[in-house]
């Protein structure tokens, strides 16, 4: 839901820094990789009980991943580097939660579980309408220039960012985060699952 506005205050600065790192030798794949190791840092920390100072690499991640396609709009787009893209951010959006539960399984556990579940829902209902959309031509750069098509909804990469920063500044309150924000991604990926067979039944 704020994705598209996050875009057009994010997306000037990373395209002048991606074309920084563009002339300095740095591939946009590569990219996604170092923002993949910083983001399995901060899962880590978060396991090991340090979620606060976890807050460095997850944020640093995340800009990481939004340099990646800026390095690729100044050097070359490419279809690996999109679904390296997405798959390695579904891979991250995986490990937050989980080290919660790691790091306190008693506790945490069964919402932990809830809200992974959530995602898995959500990723599969956003990926298949994504080849639905690539199936019948349909395009859109609402939320940037991508390599598939990003269908909005209730609850997008912006949301879940600000949730994984409420999570390491407030830990103890895993489980009533956790439950509240897994539900809305059942909702999300129950909308986003009308929307498509109204519009792709025919």
């Amino acid at each position: 839901m704020l994705d598209r506005h996050a875009r057009q205050i994010i997306d000037p600065p990373l395209n002048r820094i991606g074309q920084t790192l563009a002339a300095q030798g740095f591939t946009a794949d590569g990219v996604t990789l170092i923002g993949l190791g910083l983001g399995l840092i901060a899962a880590l920390m978060i396991g090991l009980g340090a979620p606060f100072w976890a807050l460095i690499p997850l944020l640093a991640s995340r800009i990481a991943d939004g340099l990646d396609g800026a390095v690729a709009r100044a050097t070359r787009k490419t279809d690996f580097g999109g679904y390296l893209d997405i798959a390695v951010d579904f891979l991250f959006y995986g490990a937050i939660p989980m080290a919660f539960v790691l790091n306190d399984p008693a506790t945490n556990g069964a919402a932990g579980a809830f809200l992974l579940a959530s995602f898995y829902f959500n990723g599969t209902s956003f990926l298949g309408y994504a080849i639905l959309a690539e199936k019948h031509g349909h395009k859109t750069d609402a939320q940037g220039q991508k390599s598939l098509y990003y269908s909005n909804g209730l609850l997008e990469g912006t949301e879940t960012i600000i949730f994984f920063v409420i999570l390491c500044l407030l830990p103890a309150y895993f489980p009533i985060f956790a439950w509240a924000f897994g539900a809305l991604c059942f909702a999300t990926a129950t909308l986003r699952i009308y929307a498509a067979k109204q519009i792709y039944t025919s």
